[in-house]
């Protein structure tokens, strides 16, 4: 299932700064254009792909950058790497701060070393007063109350939207912790995979105006393309399953998500 809109489609998260695209990126983003996904935000997991991730926003115009350093890749991370993402966090192409967390699925990075890392990096998000992309993998338990603290000291304007929940997979009492901080959730094509059957009832409760959509290329590809890379031209088929699933048209999610995105992001008005 897919469409093509008369209004462009935001991909809330991608990286196609990774080397899976590297032999035809070119054409990745043409494909996108085609597909109706007009904006798409790359999203660094480190120093060097941040890097990455502003140079593509400053060579492709559907391209816009976000900055961080992913929980697994926080292991040796010190204030001086802080430092230097903070000067990456002032390039005009950068439209938030992430992709941040915890992940406690995988034992790349101690556990105290992600949250230092962490509460670095939401500290940065908030002088810069851009929103950040959360990724959380098992460490729900730990990263709710500390985004919950961070949420409440931050001295934000009625309505300004803190950030995502990146590849949101859990349960209405977690995701009403997110929206009450003042998240947006944010989801993939995983929603139609057979293991996320458990998740109709949620992704029917979230509110219209807090639901983005995301590719996560060159991972999680659409049921259909599992086993091979993901990129931004498929995200219309996860508009379609999310519309199939809420009952709604894929025109509706795809109008509501990108204004959703827009709000977030801060990004100008299309055309």
């Amino acid at each position: 299932m897919s469409i093509k809109a008369s209004f462009s489609i935001i991909d809330a998260h991608a990286h196609l700064d990774m080397r899976h695209f590297d032999s035809d990126r070119d054409d990745v983003i043409r494909r996108a254009r085609e597909a109706g996904v007009g904006t798409i935000v790359n999203v660094g997991i480190d120093l060097k792909s941040s890097r990455r991730a502003i140079s593509l926003a400053e060579t492709y115009p559907e391209v816009v950058a976000a900055v961080g350093i992913h929980p697994n890749d926080t292991a040796t991370v010190s204030r001086e790497d802080i430092d230097n993402l903070a000067a990456l966090a002032r390039s005009p192409q950068v439209v938030a701060i992430g992709e941040i967390g915890l992940d406690f699925y995988r034992d790349h990075s101690p556990p105290e070393r992600q949250q230092a890392s962490l509460e670095w990096q939401l500290a940065l998000a908030a002088e810069r007063d851009l929103p950040v992309i959360i990724h959380c993998r098992q460490a729900e338990q730990e990263l709710v109350p500390l985004l919950e603290r961070w949420a409440a000291d931050r001295q934000c304007p009625a309505g300004r939207v803190l950030g995502i929940i990146h590849c949101f997979s859990g349960p209405v009492a977690t995701a009403d912790k997110y929206l009450a901080m003042g998240f947006m959730i944010s989801l993939g094509a995983y929603i139609g995979y057979p293991s996320s059957r458990d998740m109709v009832e949620v992704i029917r409760y979230l509110p219209a105006d807090s639901l983005l959509v995301e590719t996560d290329c060159p991972f999680l590809p659409p049921k259909n393309r599992r086993g091979k890379r993901n990129e931004p031209s498929y995200l219309p088929q996860t508009v379609g399953v999310l519309a199939e699933i809420r009952r709604e048209s894929p025109a509706a999610i795809a109008q509501t998500t990108t204004a959703n995105a827009r709000r977030l992001f801060r990004l100008p008005p299309e055309g």
